[in-house]
């Protein structure tokens, strides 16, 4: 029997799923969703709520802000709920309805930004109006994701060291890029490691992080519009950017095998698979990708087909697997 005293205690690390079974590739899904937040993002949540409370930043009254796509606005919601912190979420219209309403249902107020910054996006208006609510307000706490190593901090303690305990002979990670918290804790600790894994970064096309041009992107979670402080390129092999309709394909392909993932995991699964279909034939790799997301929030978005067709066409149009020739492989980002 377990029995926790905090929502988020319960952090289930070490569960992974066979794709070959959906795709008929040796790859292994790390599910990270196995939490009452749902997602990989508990994780850094937690760690920089517990840093911000050690170091003094954050103290009983006060009100935490943070602009988020919606996973670790969920995150945040749940564990600002339990230690009696308000939360204000700055995020936008990207952001799954199913995410929002998950937030207000923990008591945080979600403030939904429509109009992109001209140079640097949504995600550019986000952390703008994020500054004007700390600078107007002394009592908001700013953990600001994108630059706090307690991101990276928390990966590099928990998810890389999960991965290598159960696959002590992996040659690669497949990891998506965000903020990069997630691919930059487990960067360091494999480099750090030794053993040659290799770092394959999984990004959307549409992103601007790996030096791409930006363009409309309609799932939230990978990508972002502003190139993240957090990431360090040299701790990186390759980049693989990815289409959304690939993410479709994707997410749908799991789906009709009874594994319903999120976006940044039809994501990174879609860029792991493009990686290895350019290996040589014959080669025995063990390969792991990151699954950051369950789909459950995706339900009015990605497995929505009214959604689907009015943002990428109708089905036919893009799940016939001609979409994967767009795939973008960068080599030797590092």
């Amino acid at each position: 029997m377990t029995v926790i005293t905090a929502p988020y205690e319960m952090n289930v690390d070490d569960v992974f799923v066979d794709l070959r079974s959906v795709f008929d590739v040796p790859l292994y899904l790390k599910y990270e969703g196995i939490n009452l937040a749902g997602s990989v993002k508990l994780k850094a949540a937690l760690e920089m709520v517990l840093a911000a409370e050690r170091d003094g930043t954050l103290t009983p009254g006060a009100v935490l802000v943070e602009s988020s796509s919606g996973n670790l606005g969920v995150a945040l919601s749940m564990i600002a709920a339990h230690r009696g912190y308000g939360f204000v979420c700055v995020t936008d219209s990207r952001c799954n309805p199913a995410t929002r309403r998950l937030m207000e249902s923990f008591g945080a107020r979600v403030l939904v930004i429509s109009r992109a910054d001209k140079e640097r996006g949504l995600l550019g208006a986000r952390i703008d109006y994020v500054q004007r609510l700390v600078d107007f307000d002394p009592n908001y706490v700013w953990l600001n994701q994108y630059v706090n190593p307690h991101n990276w901090l928390a990966h590099y303690r928990t998810t890389g060291p999960s991965v290598a305990a159960q696959f002590p002979d992996l040659d690669v990670l497949f990891v998506g890029a965000g903020t990069t918290g997630t691919l930059m804790g487990c960067a360091r600790y494999f480099r750090e490691r030794g053993g040659g894994v290799r770092i394959v970064a999984v990004d959307s096309v549409g992103s601007v992080t790996f030096g791409g041009p930006a363009s409309t992107r309609h799932i939230p979670g990978l990508g972002a519009g502003v190139r993240p402080q957090l990431l360090d390129e040299g701790l990186i092999d390759e980049v693989v950017m990815v289409p959304e309709r690939d993410t479709l394909q994707s997410c749908h392909a799991m789906a009709r095998q009874g594994f319903l993932f999120g976006g940044s995991t039809g994501t990174v699964v879609s860029g792991a698979l493009r990686w290895l279909a350019g290996r040589p034939r014959g080669e025995r790799l063990t390969a792991v990708a990151l699954s950051p997301d369950q789909g459950d929030r995706y339900l009015d978005t990605v497995y929505d087909p009214a959604w689907v067709e009015r943002h990428f066409g109708a089905p036919h149009t893009w799940d016939a697997g001609e979409p994967e020739k767009e795939l973008e492989l960068v080599p030797g980002a590092g």
